[in-house]
């Protein structure tokens, strides 16, 4: 049936005494991990929680997220995992969007809390995921575990909603992107075989936990009954210290953190023998970088992969073998990989034809990880999810072998960081300054964050604007990783095609002379 919670049953069943989790001085077993669950799941059904109702999360990595992720599933209802990095005004949307009632959070965030209840009119419940003094007004999680009796599975699976997964929107606002059990399920199992791992596999939560990618990976552990080992964010010592002090096996890590532990002073590859496998993703990886870690980690096998929300999120991998720079295999490192196993990619034009092999178009997916469709949004579903097919807005072309080369972005999207930040976003968020005429906004190549988001603005008449304006006005709009990095002030109006969009492909033209492709 396609159910996420039937692979914590076969864990808690086949392992009951291997270590499910580990996170500081916490540590469980699979058994001890499915009886908290239920607990939980049977708190969340006493507050309220019905089948299909969404219940949210606003919480840095931990043992405790994945309690939340299977109780949700326990329970009946679709998990709603939260940007940490979102403003007060985002994290406020996405409950109100959602109608999530029920919100966890953690230390770390519930100091902002007040900013996003006066903004929301949805929450109900607020659920204190740390230890410690409980905040007024807020429930205890452990209470809720330790005064509840275990509940029987709602057994939801199939195309029911197992997670709305908020991302950048092109109207302006982040849009959520339904993806049934079905999906989630299929990519646990994918992800289990692209990164090899098995029920003696430790996974380290390095990555954010409430980002597809690290689902992917961490679905993958789940799937086999392997060890999830969570830091509460990416920090390099934290990183060194929790793979040498677990002998962690597995981690998935996007460019930007591989490019920070490579230039770091604490690096020693000594400290990472345990590891054999690392996946990195989000966003393309500088092929220097990629022979400089491989070089310093003889001993890692990598592997790419490269997919979206909307597909819950793998379409290809790049698997260990390809990333050589000689003998028959080389040639593929600078490639996304070809398409996971039931996975389908064709690359079609304008007009929604397939291209020939080597052709730019558009790459287009469909498979057992395809999304339901954007919550609420039926236009832009329409648009996106056509006879099965996911229109991912890359550009990209397929070889004579059947490997994906992304090569441009149809959509006016930039990745930075492993970050999706879509310029209407951050559009809307500096046209309501208002010393701002007109306003565009692009990705420019950067070394650190692999693509910098640039602002071209014409002020009004008569008025000025600094990129420090811009950043203080943008603060509590939108997410810090959207703000733009840096500005340019132009007199003339921005260049428009004759049906009046802004030609961006021209403001890019500039920044992006030399490069042998348009993204970074």
């Amino acid at each position: 049936m396609f159910n996420l919670t039937q692979f914590m049953h076969a864990a808690a069943d086949q392992r009951p005494n291997a270590v499910a989790t580990i996170y500081k001085d916490r540590q469980q077993s699979w058994s001890q991990f499915r009886d908290r669950v239920t607990r939980l799941a049977s708190s969340l059904r006493d507050l309220g929680a019905k089948a299909g109702d969404r219940v949210a999360i606003l919480a840095l990595n931990s043992d405790r997220y994945s309690e939340y992720y299977f109780a949700c599933w326990y329970a009946g209802a679709a998990v709603v995992p939260m940007n940490v990095r979102w403003s007060a005004a985002e994290n406020a949307y996405s409950l109100n969007d959602s109608g999530a009632e029920i919100l966890f959070i953690d230390a770390a965030f519930a100091g902002g809390l007040a900013d996003i209840q006066k903004q929301s009119d949805s929450l109900k419940h607020v659920i204190y995921l740390d230890d410690g003094e409980l905040p007024t007004g807020l429930l205890s999680y452990e209470e809720l575990i330790a005064n509840a009796t275990p509940c029987e599975d709602a057994d939801r699976g199939g195309e029911d909603l197992a997670g709305l997964y908020y991302t950048g929107g092109t109207t302006g606002f982040p849009k959520g992107v339904m993806l049934p059990h079905r999906a989630i399920w299929y990519n646990n199992l994918v992800a289990a075989k692209m990164l090899e791992v098995d029920s003696n596999s430790r996974y380290l939560h390095a990555a954010p936990m409430f980002h597809l990618a690290d689902g992917a990976a961490g679905g993958a552990m789940s799937a086999v009954g392997g060890t999830h080992i969570s830091i509460p964010m990416f920090d390099v010592e934290a990183l060194l210290d929790a793979i040498e002090t677990h002998q962690v096996t597995h981690a998935l890590l996007v460019p930007t953190m591989i490019g920070m532990l490579m230039q770091s002073d604490k690096f020693d590859a000594t400290r990472l023998t345990s590891l054999t496998n690392i996946m990195y993703g989000a966003s393309p990886m500088p092929e220097g970088l990629m022979l400089d870690v491989m070089q310093r980690l003889p001993h890692v096998k990598f592997a790419q992969g490269y997919g979206q929300t909307e597909m819950a999120p793998l379409v290809t991998t790049l698997q260990p073998e390809y990333h050589v720079v000689d003998g028959p295999l080389a040639g593929k490192i600078r490639s996304a990989g070809s398409p996971v196993p039931g996975t389908e990619v064709k690359i079609v034009d304008e007009d929604h034809k397939e291209v020939a092999s080597g052709e730019v178009g558009e790459i287009i997916t469909r498979g057992p990880g395809t999304m339901l469709g954007y919550w609420k949004l039926e236009e832009q579903t329409a648009k996106t999810l056509v006879d099965g097919w996911v229109y991912s807005g890359d550009g990209g072309y397929l070889d004579e072998d059947g490997f994906v080369f992304i090569a441009d972005r149809m959509k006016d999207m930039i990745v930075t960081g492993g970050e999706n930040v879509f310029s209407a976003e951050v559009e809307s968020a500096i046209s309501k300054h208002p010393a701002v005429a007109e306003v565009a906004v692009i990705g420019i190549p950067d070394d650190k964050w692999g693509e910098a988001v640039h602002a071209i603005i014409v002020p009004q008449a008569g008025q000025s604007v600094s990129t420090e304006d811009i950043l203080a006005h943008c603060k509590e709009l939108i997410a810090n990783y959207k703000w733009p990095r840096s500005t340019e002030l132009r007199s003339d109006p921005l260049p428009v095609s004759g049906a009046g969009k802004v030609l961006k492909r021209d403001l890019r033209a500039p920044f992006w002379e030399g490069k042998e492709r348009n993204v970074n």
